[in-house]
């Protein structure tokens, strides 16, 4: 495949164009709002050619698929330019700032026949998928509650906009707590239907929550306690499953990163839980491209994408409301 990106982006270059590459895909070309950025980019990275503007670069052809790590307030005109140009489409999370518009990005990749899909990668991950086989295997009885712990520190060169600008879509709701509503839903395989909060700030920027705690109730009855943060550097991360017939203890889980441990305990004792260390992103870039050559679906679609912004933009009402806040997730 040929592709090319929307965001001259830490993301893409620490992991999205290695995975890309790891599958023998070419890079075409990178734009960004900033000429000089997307050229020195693009040099960088010995991509193409770097644009100054997303549509120049469309309009010049040659890719099949765009990836969007843009700024999150992009990400919807981004998309629907894409679209209408003919391209696949695979965008960071949240999809957009707005459910309508995350809605209305997956509803024109539909009518035009086109791949969409969200870059939820702790869903591609090894551990994520071992804990959701014991689930679903019935190791643990019926789920009571899961527990995600998700507070880490934000390294000082991905801080900027996403600690000072609501406009662009910063906060640590949509930054991570979409990500654990989506690996909630993934291991789950059910949506919370209503959520209490309470977020926070600690001066690490302005203008946007750096903390949030929240309770999230789930269909079946099981509760959800999920803590993200921009500012724990030594809490570490993980997630816990606790059932009637056992517990799963997964730590350091969290992560772009193929590490961790997970532990099944029983009455039976605990025994360590083993899982493939394979690279999260390059898998996520092998089930979208199967699913571009019609082969299958791609690990997190556009409609996974827009349930888990609207867990996420519930848990943020709540938090400001002080109200407990059904999650409405529409038709």
């Amino acid at each position: 495949m040929r592709w090319g990106l929307a965001g001259a982006s830490t993301i893409a270059a620490e992991h999205m164009i290695p995975a890309f590459r790891a599958h023998g895909d070419e890079i075409a070309w990178v734009a960004s709002g900033n000429p000089d950025r997307a050229r020195r980019y693009a040099a960088e990275h010995g991509i193409g050619r770097g644009y100054g503007a997303l549509d120049e670069a469309l309009a010049a052809g040659g890719v099949d698929a765009l990836y969007i790590s843009s700024t999150n307030e992009k990400h919807a005109p981004q998309a629907l330019a894409a679209i209408a140009a003919g391209v696949h489409v695979l965008c960071e999370k949240p999809l957009s700032i707005s459910v309508d518009e995350a809605a209305g990005m997956v509803a024109a990749a539909e009518r035009a026949g086109l791949v969409f899909a969200t870059n939820h990668h702790l869903r591609c991950a090894g551990s994520h998928r071992a804990i959701r086989e014991l689930i679903a295997s019935g190791a643990v009885g019926r789920v009571l509650s899961l527990r995600v712990h998700h507070a880490v520190y934000l390294p000082p060169h991905l801080q900027g906009w996403r600690i000072n600008d609501a406009g662009a879509g910063g906060g640590v709701i949509p930054d991570i707590t979409v990500h654990d509503a989506d690996t909630v839903r993934f291991l789950l395989g059910e949506d919370p239907v209503a959520v209490v909060a309470l977020d926070g700030t600690s001066g690490l920027g302005e203008g946007v929550e750096d903390s949030v705690m929240s309770v999230w109730a789930m269909p079946s009855g099981a509760m959800v306690t999920a803590h993200e943060s921009f500012t724990h550097p030594f809490a570490g991360s993980g997630l816990e499953v606790h059932g009637t017939a056992g517990s799963i203890f997964a730590r350091g889980v969290m992560t772009q990163r193929p590490v961790g441990e997970i532990e099944l305990v029983t009455a039976e004792g605990r025994r360590p839980v083993s899982f493939s260390g394979h690279n999260l992103y390059v898998e996520g870039v092998r089930m979208f491209r199967e699913a571009v050559a019609g082969q299958g679906q791609p690990a997190a679609s556009g409609a996974d994408g827009i349930k888990s912004l609207t867990v996420a933009l519930a848990v943020r009402a709540a938090a400001r409301s002080g109200q407990r806040v059904s999650v409405e997730y529409g038709a």
